[in-house]
């Protein structure tokens, strides 16, 4: 019997991994030029840290944690997300003690859901939280940092929406008259939304029941509710935003699925990728550093799911890193010469492959185009005695002389963009 690979966890081939890595790539680069350095938490943690710090009436901590007891009879949890995770070690190794510190992370998530496109049981993020800094100008810079990464992705067809949930005093007003609202409609709601009222009432506004958002669309806004200070935020982010060119939907029925935030929540969505369009979304959460044991903390940050974002990039035209294909013709002297020519180009940071079987030049141009070579780089004896190599360009079908010597320079200049995209 063949043993396959378990429902909901995926494996990454190649091709789609080079994406990944261009992806992974832009992101250190942008995240760096942004002052953000990388933290790499465990994949398990105490069961605790998640009921605590997510909620435990969230569907994650209620349904979807993959936990279980190692031998000592300890409750471990599969990490089901990033924030809780960086949170619990900014305050175990006292990062606290800086003014501000600005972390990143990138890696795999648990969580026990149906599998559908986009949405997988090991899924992967890459994260960002800023911890200890509490201005609105902060949260549009970090909002804004992520959509200049997108667009260096090049990244098409993308919606912001933000919204403001609020803080620990004006939410709890406002929860107590969207409760009253979805009482009065429990009946007409699914069984989910009707336990939620009673638990968490705003989960209900997340519901993608056509029927329940029907059903709740006349309910109260809360921005009608937010206090002052929480008004003034908000606008605040929404002016620091317009100053740098990010145009943002307000969407008062954004919810997000984790207990801890508050105030300024965002979401970046998709084209082309149906009910689950969420490709990031993140927000402050200013409460979450002091609930798991930590001083009074201003928090902000967003984690990207990478499924959906490769689905994404896949479905339009971006830059790939070009690969070389040395095909060889001729005795042992131009076996020489061609095995210098790829040690000094994959010295220089190209992605060269090279033939092993031998043959005439058609059935080496043939296994270039299996292995989906950009370009053909023809060492013969009559290139040799010429000086030169001749290149084939694989999507275009054209072909020149570059002198041997010129190679690198001549391959740097008119790929620059190839390797810039990469």
């Amino acid at each position: 019997m063949t043993i396959t690979a378990i429902r909901g966890f995926n494996d990454i081939m190649p091709g789609e991994a080079d994406l990944w890595q261009r992806i992974e790539k832009k992101a250190r680069r942008t995240f760096r030029s942004y002052g953000f350095s990388e933290i790499r938490i465990p994949v398990v943690e105490r069961t605790e840290l998640f009921a605590r710090g997510i909620g435990e009436t969230t569907d994650i901590v209620e349904k979807e944690m993959y936990t279980f007891q190692d031998r000592r009879g300890d409750s471990l949890t599969l990490r089901p997300e990033g924030t809780a995770s960086v949170v619990r070690a900014y305050i175990e190794h006292k990062l606290y003690t800086r003014a501000t510190s600005k972390l990143y992370y990138l890696g795999p998530m648990f969580r026990y859901e149906r599998p559908q496109k986009g949405r997988y049981r090991q899924f992967y993020q890459i994260g960002a939280e800023v911890l200890g800094e509490a201005s609105p100008l902060l949260d549009a810079e970090v909002i804004e940092m992520l959509m200049l990464l997108f667009k260096r992705l090049e990244l098409k067809g993308t919606a912001l929406n933000i919204n403001s949930l609020g803080c620990g005093e004006c939410r709890p007003r406002y929860k107590k008259g969207l409760m009253e609202f979805l009482d009065s409609r429990r009946t007409a709601l699914c069984e989910n939304c009707q336990r939620r009222i009673d638990e968490n009432p705003l989960r209900a506004l997340d519901c993608k029941s056509a029927h329940c958002i029907e059903t709740t669309e006349d309910g109260p806004s809360i921005l009608d509710h937010i206090c002052d200070g929480c008004r003034v935020h908000f606008e605040a982010v929404r002016g620091h935003l317009a100053q740098s060119g990010v145009a943002p939907v307000v969407n008062p029925r954004m919810v997000r699925g984790l207990d801890y935030y508050s105030k300024t929540t965002f979401e970046i969505t998709g084209e082309g990728l149906g009910a689950q369009n969420t490709v990031a979304a993140g927000g402050r959460y200013d409460g979450l550093v002091k609930e798991l044991g930590g001083p009074e903390t201003p928090c902000f940050g967003f984690a990207i799911g990478v499924e959906r974002l490769a689905l994404l990039l896949n479905g339009q035209d971006s830059a790939k890193e070009p690969l070389f294909f040395v095909a060889l013709l001729g005795g042992d002297d131009i076996a020489e010469k061609g095995r210098g020519i790829v040690r000094s180009l994959r010295e220089s940071g190209f992605a060269v492959e090279r033939d092993f079987a031998g043959g005439g030049l058609k059935a080496q141009m043939k296994r270039a185009h299996k292995m989906g070579a950009s370009f053909v780089i023809i060492v013969g004896e009559d290139e040799v005695a010429r000086g030169v190599v001749a290149v084939k360009d694989m999507q275009t079908g054209t072909q020149r002389d570059i002198p041997l010597g010129e190679l690198e320079e001549a391959i740097s200049i008119g790929l620059s963009s190839h390797r810039e995209g990469a």
